[in-house]
C-alpha cells in the first residue's frame, strides 16, 4: 500500500484532486494566466510541455516518491494550479510539499493558504508525518516568504544543488516543520484565513 493514497482534499471553495491527464488543458490555461513558465525560478511547464509534466508526475506517483494534485475551484472545476507531496519517505514519516504554482489570478488570494492547510492537516493528522519539508530556489524570495508565513523553520541552504530551466545551477533553501510545531502553525493558518479581508 502506498504511503499517500489517492484522496481529494477540500475546504473554503478549493479542492485538491489527484492530478490526471484530464487536467492537461486546465493546467495549460492556468500557466498561461501570467505566462508563468517564463519565471526562471519555478517549475511551471511550458505550454507544449504540459502533457509530459503530468506524465512525469504520474510516473513519480507510481514510483512512490511524488503525489501531485490539481488545485481546482470547487464550484466551477477550473484548474487554478498544481501542488504535490514529494520526496516521500515512509520510514521517516516525512514528506515534502512542493512543485506548487498557481495562475496569476489566484495568487495573493486564499488559495495557497487553504491548499497548504489541507496538505499539512492531511500530512500530520492522517499520514502521521513527523516532519514536513519544503525546498525552494535561493532567488525565489516570494516562495521563501510564503513558506516562512506557514510557520516552517529554515534548515539551511544546499549550495550548487539543482539545475534551473535556463541551465544555471541554483542553491536550494530548505525548510521544515515538525509535528510538535503543527498545532501553533495550524492555529495561525486558520487565523489568517478567517480574518476579514
Amino acid at each position: 500500500m502506498a504511503y499517500v493514497e489517492p484522496i481529494t482534499l477540500a475546504a473554503r471553495g478549493i479542492e485538491l484532486v489527484p492530478l490526471t491527464l484530464h487536467h492537461e488543458d486546465g493546467l495549460r490555461a492556468a500557466a498561461f494566466d501570467g505566462e508563468l513558465w517564463k519565471i526562471r525560478v519555478t517549475s511551471v511547464p511550458e505550454p507544449e510541455q504540459t502533457l509530459s509534466y503530468i506524465e512525469n508526475a504520474l510516473a513519480m506517483r507510481e514510483a512512490g516518491n511524488r503525489f501531485a494534485f490539481a488545485v481546482t475551484d470547487a464550484t466551477s472545476g477550473r484548474v487554478l494550479g498544481c501542488t504535490s507531496y514529494h520526496d516521500i519517505v515512509p520510514a521517516l514519516k516525512r514528506v515534502e510539499i512542493g512543485w506548487t504554482w498557481y495562475a496569476k489570478s489566484s495568487q495573493r488570494s486564499h488559495v495557497n493558504t487553504t491548499a497548504k492547510l489541507l496538505l499539512l492537516t492531511h500530512a500530520f493528522e492522517t499520514l502521521d508525518c513527523q516532519v514536513v519539508g519544503w525546498r525552494t530556489d535561493n532567488f525565489n524570495f516570494a516562495s521563501q516568504a510564503a513558506i516562512e508565513r506557514l510557520g516552517a523553520k529554515k534548515d539551511g541552504v544546499l549550495r550548487g544543488h539543482a539545475l534551473r530551466r535556463d541551465g544555471t545551477i541554483r542553491d536550494t533553501v530548505m525548510y521544515s516543520m515538525r509535528v510538535g510545531e503543527w498545532p501553533e502553525a495550524k492555529a495561525q493558518l486558520l487565523y489568517l484565513l478567517d480574518r476579514p479581508r
